[in-house]
């Protein structure tokens, strides 16, 4: 392995310093002038990206960005010197980067590294996984394009049961390469303002009531839900006040709601029970994760699969609400996902 230099925004005195998320923000707003079309690559949601170019543009004393209204979002003039600034340094760092590289001593192998993970977001992974996993959340799609482009050791996923959804999961997985390993079973359901104050039942009276709702990112398996049921319920996008309002966590739609900034969203029953909402079952669904056949007999990998069948893992299930973790660790084929759908 080799470590390579970056790059990072400082004033001379070092008295301020830029987030290191806002150069890649600022190339996206430039390349897809809209605000809310620039986070979507980012997995980051639009209110983070504004309160981002809010808390920088005061850190600097000068606007960022530009919004206007029916155009989309326009770069300020600083905003367009640091994206030219930032291009033409890492030109040059990339020259040089083959010269200034350190590589990481040949004793320490490369199976002593946590597994990189791209995964849909789960609480319950993500309290597992904290010391044994390099885990990034994405959506269940874009989870398992990074695992079969090979920018990931392990995708982890989940099914809606939508068939076009599942053939679209499928179509990145081949039976000969990649095993399932059963993580958790978990309860899907709509979160509501506690006490359910507006007596929603089902999705569809999120149209019917005129309720706010806040929407999971295209790509999740959340959001693959949330259509599916629109379309059995013969509701329109266009029909759900808030359809186009996302979040990329569950845990940041609960908040949404708990805050009253929307009245009903989807989500795992942990979330609702993190912020003390209401939760109508949807249903309950099977979260995996797969892996390459040939990696399982790795020492990281053989680390993994114990915690998954040991008591850790059940532990943390115990302190979260909506979660079956009976059979975690189980190694199957890709069969699987047909006699165990859901």
């Amino acid at each position: 392995m080799k470590l390579v230099p970056d790059i990072a925004w400082r004033s001379a005195d070092a008295a301020v310093a830029l987030d290191p998320r806002l150069l890649r923000l600022l190339r996206e707003i430039r390349e897809q002038n809209t605000l809310r079309a620039a986070v979507v690559p980012l997995g980051m949601s639009y209110r983070a990206a504004w309160d981002l170019l809010g808390a920088q543009s005061r850190l600097l004393g000068t606007p960022l960005v530009k919004m206007v209204r029916g155009r989309g979002a326009r770069l300020a003039p600083l905003a367009e010197q640091l994206v030219a600034a930032d291009a033409a340094a890492r030109q040059q760092l990339e020259a040089a980067g083959d010269a200034l590289g350190v590589s990481v001593a040949a004793g320490t192998p490369a199976t002593a590294a946590r597994p990189r993970v791209a995964a849909s977001h789960d609480l319950l992974l993500a309290e597992f996984g904290g010391a044994l996993l390099d885990l990034e959340f994405r959506g269940s799609l874009e989870s398992l394009r990074a695992y079969s482009h090979g920018d990931a050791d392990i995708a982890g996923f989940h099914l809606s049961g939508d068939p076009a959804e599942s053939g679209a999961y499928r179509a990145l997985l081949q039976p000969r390469r990649d095993r399932l390993i059963r993580f958790a079973a978990r309860d899907q359901g709509l979160l509501l303002a506690p006490g359910n104050p507006k007596g929603v039942r089902e999705l569809a009276d999120v149209a019917r009531k005129h309720l706010r709702f806040v929407n999971r990112q295209r790509g999740s398996g959340t959001r693959q839900l949330v259509d599916r049921l629109l379309r059995e319920a013969r509701v329109q996008p266009a029909q759900i006040k808030g359809y186009a309002d996302e979040e990329f966590t569950h845990l940041a739609v609960a908040a949404t709601i708990a805050s009253g900034r929307a009245d009903a969203g989807v989500g795992v029953r942990a979330a609702a029970a993190r912020f003390n909402l209401a939760f109508v079952p949807l249903g309950r669904e099977r979260y995996w994760l797969v892996v390459r056949q040939r990696d399982l007999g790795q020492a990281r990998m053989q680390r993994l699969l114990k915690a998954l069948r040991d008591g850790a893992l059940k532990r943390i299930a115990r302190r979260l609400t909506g979660y079956d973790v009976h059979g975690a660790g189980d190694v199957l084929p890709l069969a699987a996902l047909s006699q165990e759908a859901g």
